[in-house]
């Protein structure tokens, strides 16, 4: 079966974005010549994306305005916004947890959740989580949009690897 996989960057404090929704915060603490290229990595085994409205927007507004970064995947935005769906970009006022229930069912490769902070905590009630690429970027923010609020239970996880460049730690867990 499809695993469903978070990848985010969080900041040292638990922010996946500043007080403004920003993400220029998001470098490590050199030059990118220290980077190692973990993306491509791990979207070799992604074929489907899920994100929120806000992450959508993010991404087609600020960080690439002029192509769709995920062309290579199904993205569907999770949203009350109409939107114009396409082959790559399906718009959809579904329940997250329904969607993903439906789309674990079909053949393919596995789900990455790109964000955002309210996506993400619906998925961790309903633990549909499977794997955790987490990324702590080396900034305190103070303030912002948190990854990991209130949930109802305890999840345990096991820690499968660490990496680290720029300053930047990698962790991935995967349920225990």
């Amino acid at each position: 079966m499809r695993k469903v996989i978070l990848l985010i960057a969080i900041s040292l404090d638990g922010y996946i974005a500043d007080s403004n929704s920003g993400v220029g915060w998001l470098d490590g603490q050199g030059n990118d010549n220290e980077n190692i290229d973990t993306y491509s990595e791990f979207v070799k085994d992604i074929d489907t994306i899920l994100m929120g409205w806000n992450t959508y927007h993010q991404v087609v507004t600020e960080l690439s305005p002029t192509e769709w970064i995920y062309g290579d995947f199904t993205t569907y935005v999770i949203t009350h916004n109409k939107g114009n769906s396409n082959e790559q970009i399906l718009f959809t006022d579904e329940s997250p947890i329904n969607l993903l229930e439906k789309l674990k069912r079909k053949n393919g490769k596995d789900i990455w959740i790109c964000g955002g902070a309210n996506l993400v905590q619906q998925l961790m009630c309903a633990s549909l989580i499977n794997r955790y690429y987490i990324s702590i970027i080396p900034t305190l923010l103070g303030k912002g949009i948190r990854l990991f609020g209130e949930f109802p239970s305890e999840q345990k996880l096991s820690l499968v690897q660490t990496r680290n460049y720029n300053g930047i730690v990698e962790l991935i867990y995967e349920n225990r």
